[in-house]
């Protein structure tokens, strides 16, 4: 615990329109020998403002620092004074003076302070003293980390990722289910451009690729191999795999899940004719036709000259859609044995449904695989025609000269169309009517042959494949809009699963090109490789990077009441007999959403905990009166996307409310109730709870924090009501990290609609 912290203030981030002076004295005056060193210096950010803080230490007069300046956004490197000593910074920059907004409209005169902004620098610089009063140094938990990586499966993404692991320095198994290696790739004629000029289709590569993993000496490959059980957390997983039959152990460190697609059923397809039209073929076989080099039609064996590619279904497939939803729903019923200890919902994913919806989310791949197939017709029959039919043609980035090149070719006709019907055509031939085209309002096509796309339905929407031993279940946590693909935060970090250790890489993540395959497995490689060097160490992994802390129980208190092992997003906590939680660290992402969970408060970290962010909220000097000092309101912001959107507003010049106090959370599911109810029991006037999106397009770093408090507001507001206070005092928003412009405008009106309420019953007691 942090008994001689040391203040500094940094007159350089602070502009002239604080009294530094003022503030050193009131630190003196409530702190005394807790602060036994308050200094002022014209550019703390320096050499000699850090040496000056260095002497200190090493003097020992302190054994935490206080920096009172600029963002801990900013030179975050620059204030680190070894694993012994917490530092803490206090925003005064962005969050006080930067941002201060006079009632009054009065400008921010240097020399002259406001009371308002004295009183709110006040407040932050107490917070920033009582938070390292309340921490500790993390010690960290570190795993003897077993240096090697598992690779589940052996195509494009899986060989890749071997390899990448191989050159790192790291031994690989690699486990694939068939009798060979390579996968879908093994089967691909050619595939769209990897290289520049990006103009035309070229060989995969993928027996280069093969022939390289068997080459390598830090590579086992183990074919006819599945996966039984894993075991354990990252860096000391004990993994079951049966071999040609037989079972054996395994120690692995980290796990790297490529296995890619199957096709999808063609059921689906039915009414595109596929089944009762011979010459109906789906994108796949075609691709087959093309490997084999003889591209011919089913009816007689003669080579099609007139090809269409369809990639516009319009309401074709719309009823095997609803039957989907149908069969979903009836599943979802037929499972509702779940327990109350069940975190992940019924697991009815692992049948074969959905396939429409991963038709739909394979656009790219199907307009990309469309052309290139259309480029083999003119390959194949020079003199012949491919026509291709899209709704919504997708060839994003540098793929665009792939598409020009298909364009100026002669012998490929691209048009918009939506299928209206499949008829037989005669002789073998087919008739596709097609509306909304560029051709005209309807139109009648008579071609040799119809290619219709093939959905990529990724493995692990069939299977769990992972077979992991964890309290949450066997399989990956998938994506609710898309059965199978493994969840992760895909807009910022698209390697990361919601199961810490193992890394989701190609087709099992989404639907990707090779090339873009390749890159998704090298970042998968590199995540694996780096979650064996913080486990070493005691670390998170992500996104709190570094991190030494974790979560630690007072079981003398606990209940047994599980809401930690449900709430867990990363299937950190399992439990024993008793029912107690039981931590895995290495799993553990620190986001704090089981101490968020915990009604008796049982769980904390060293450095972040109950007791320290409520003494942090207890430090806001509330005025007795409203109208003579203002309302005062409490803002708990996310430090992944809301406080760094503040930081960012401030410095671009945006104000807001000077009567908000904004205090830092790891993330929104973090939050205890506990907080709220001390807050509001003080007299505060509101609180608002700002966070990162949740919901279908979810940004929240820690995949469902935000969601989950959300859910809890219920409880919250259940608290208030014992309280006797108004439920519209606790707010919750969300803000993403790039809507810094909105974040002063959704502050004032939170104050405005506090402030019409009026002050708190509790202001005064």
């Amino acid at each position: 615990m942090a008994d001689k912290i040391g203040v500094y203030f940094d007159e350089a981030s602070l502009g002239g329109v604080l009294d530094i002076q003022k503030l050193v004295e009131g630190v003196q005056r409530k702190w005394g020998d807790l602060c036994p060193v308050v200094k002022i210096h014209p550019h703390l950010s320096s050499a000699e403002g850090r040496a000056m803080i260095q002497a200190d230490i090493d003097a020992g007069a302190i054994n935490a620092v206080c920096a009172c300046g600029s963002s801990p956004r900013v030179e975050w490197e620059f204030y680190q004074f070894g694993p012994e000593i917490l530092v803490d910074r206090v925003n005064l920059r962005e969050l006080c003076t930067l941002c201060y907004n006079d009632p009054c409209g009065e400008p921010v005169v240097a020399g002259q302070t406001p009371e308002l902004l004295q009183k709110m620098a006040t407040d932050y610089v107490n917070m920033g003293i009582v938070k390292l009063q309340k921490a500790n140094v993390p010690d960290g938990d570190m795993v003897e980390a077993v240096k090697h990586v598992l690779v589940i499966g052996g195509g494009w993404s899986g060989l890749t990722a071997a390899l990448d692991v191989a050159k790192a320095g790291y031994a690989v198994t690699l486990v694939e289910k068939q009798d060979s290696l390579g996968g879908a790739a093994v089967g691909m004629y050619k595939t769209i451009p990897l290289r520049h000029p990006y103009d035309k289709a070229q060989n995969t590569g993928v027996e280069k690729k093969i022939a390289d993993v068997q080459a390598s000496d830090k590579i086992d490959v183990l074919l006819k191999s599945e996966i039984v059980s894993i075991a354990g957390a990252p860096g000391a997983y004990d993994v079951t795999l049966k071999v040609a039959g037989e079972e054996r152990s395994l120690a692995i460190g980290s796990v790297v899940i490529a296995t890619g697609w199957v096709p999808q059923e063609t059921s689906y397809l039915k009414p595109l004719g596929y089944g009762k039209l011979k010459n109906v073929v789906t994108s796949r076989e075609f691709e087959a036709m093309a490997k084999a080099g003889n591209i011919v039609r089913a009816t007689d064996g003669e080579k099609p000259a007139r090809v269409m590619f369809l990639l516009g279904f319009g309401d074709t497939l719309a009823p095997f859609a609803v039957k989907e939803e149908e069969a979903r729903a009836a599943a979802l019923a037929a499972a509702d044995t779940k327990t109350k200890d069940e975190d992940e919902g019924p697991k009815t994913n692992f049948v074969k449904q959905d396939t429409y919806k991963h038709l739909l989310y394979s656009a790219e791949l199907t307009s990309l695989t469309a052309l290139k197939q259309a480029n083999y017709v003119r390959e194949f029959m020079p003199q012949g025609m491919a026509f291709v039919v899209y709704e919504h043609m997708m060839v994003p980035g540098i793929n665009e000269l792939y598409y020009k090149a298909a364009q100026n070719d002669p012998g490929v006709m691209m048009t918009k169309g939506v299928v209206n019907a499949v008829r037989d055509g005669g002789d073998g031939d087919i008739v596709v009517v097609l509306t909304d085209t560029l051709l005209g309002e309807k139109i009648e096509l008579e071609v040799d042959m119809l290619v219709l796309p093939t959905a990529m339905v990724p493995t692990t929407a069939l299977d769990p494949i992972l077979k992991l031993q964890y309290r949450q279940g066997p399989a990956m946590p998938d994506l609710e809009l898309f059965s199978g693909y493994a969840d992760s935060n895909y807009i910022c970090f698209p390697y990361e699963t919601r199961r810490t250790g193992i890394y989701a890489a190609g087709a099992v993540r989404q639907p990707m090109t090779l090339a873009t395959a390749e890159v998704d497995a090298a970042g998968a490689a590199l995540k694996a490789v780096q979650c064996l060097e913080s486990a070493n160490r005691g670390m998170a992994v992500h996104p709190r990077s570094g991190d030494l802390s974790f979560p630690k129980f007072n079981l003398v208190r606990c209940t047994q009441c599980k809401r930690c092992t449900e709430e867990c997003p990363f299937g950190a906590l399992d439990e024993d007999e008793k029912g107690n939680p039981m931590p895995n660290t290495s799993r553990c992402r620190r986001c704090g959403t089981c101490m968020g969970a915990c009604p008796e408060r049982v769980i904390s970290f060293d450095n972040y905990n109950v007791d320290q962010i409520g003494s942090m909220i207890k430090q806001v000097d509330v005025p007795d009166d409203m109208a003579v000092g203002g309302p005062r309101m409490l803002i708990l912001a996310c430090e992944n996307d809301a406080y760094p959107a503040l930081d960012m507003a401030a410095l671009r010049g945006k104000k807001w409310s000077p009567y908000v106090r904004i205090v830092p959370v790891r993330c929104l599911g973090s939050v205890n109730t506990i907080w709220i109810a001390d807050a509001m029991s003080k007299g505060t006037d509101g609180c608002l709870l700002l966070g990162c999106k949740y919901g279908e397009d979810y940004q929240c770093h820690f995949v469902k924090g935000s969601e989950l408090c959300n859910r809890r507001m219920a409880n919250i507001g259940e608290t208030l009501g014992k309280l006797g206070i108004e439920t519209e005092r606790v707010q919750q928003l969300q803000v993403a990290i790039d809507e810094y412009d909105k974040v002063p405008a959704m502050i004032d009106k939170f104050v405005d609609d506090i402030t019409k309420l009026g002050p708190n019953p509790f202001k005064g007691y």
